[in-house]
């Protein structure tokens, strides 16, 4: 594991990446975005996990311009979820594609990558991967529970490159009405495959978790690794 440093593309400074790299090399890239809850033990297992599957893992900090380093646990308690909240409140999210937009070009320049690059983000990453998918020239996107998709979808049409969905049947940030807007929306985009998984919280995914399913998770995680292993080679 290292930590590489990104210039911001509007000047304003610069941010870290966790850096994991695979034991064989080059080979494909995943930017890794983050929950509300920083670049934490969570998303440091997930960039372990990505580079236990042969790729290169990146995980910037998009929290930087508010706080360079957040590192928060869910599962310790409401304090930590009330500064998850502010965090969210007052994250630019289009400052945060331009960030994700150069560690997609930072992934592509490092001399582990092959040169394909996709996007896997959880909640907020998850929405900030359909954002990735509509704004940026990465080569594949996972989204993992995505907040808020069902007002940007009219965006879909710029979705180019291939974009996995993980849906949360009894998603409490994500409502039925919501997710059968997107699914409506989606259902004969060529990009776009959705999978909604039955009796599941919002982060399913997530290992020790207060909602984590591992049947749920381990057939997500199965299609996952199944799709990157398509796009990015």
């Amino acid at each position: 594991m290292e930590t590489i440093t990104i210039p911001a593309t509007d000047g304003s400074g610069q941010f870290e990446a966790l850096v994991v790299a695979p034991r064989s090399q080059p080979a494909g890239a995943v930017v890794l975005i983050q929950e509300i809850f920083g670049v934490n033990a969570t998303m440091r297992a997930l960039s372990h996990w990505v580079a236990e599957m042969g790729f290169l893992a990146l995980c910037p900090d998009l929290f930087w311009r508010q706080e360079p380093g957040v590192q928060l646990d869910p599962d310790a308690g409401q304090a930590q979820w009330d500064r998850a909240f502010a965090l969210f409140r007052g994250f630019d999210q289009e400052k945060g594609v331009e960030d994700l937009a150069a560690t997609i070009a930072a992934a592509r320049a490092h001399p582990a990558c092959n040169g394909k690059v996709g996007t896997m983000g959880f909640c907020l990453g998850g929405r900030m991967a359909y954002r990735t998918a509509v704004a940026t020239d990465a080569d594949c996107h996972v989204s993992y529970y995505g907040v808020g998709i069902e007002g940007m979808l009219e965006d879909a049409p710029r979705i180019r490159a291939p974009l996995l969905m993980h849906i949360a049947e009894r998603d409490k940030f994500v409502p039925p009405e919501a997710q059968a807007a997107i699914l409506a929306a989606l259902k004969d985009h060529p990009k776009v495959t959705c999978h909604v998984y039955p009796g599941v919280d919002h982060a399913f995914a997530r290992m020790g978790g207060h909602a984590w399913d591992a049947r749920a998770a381990t057939i997500a995680n199965g299609r996952t690794a199944e799709f990157l292993v398509r796009h990015l080679g």
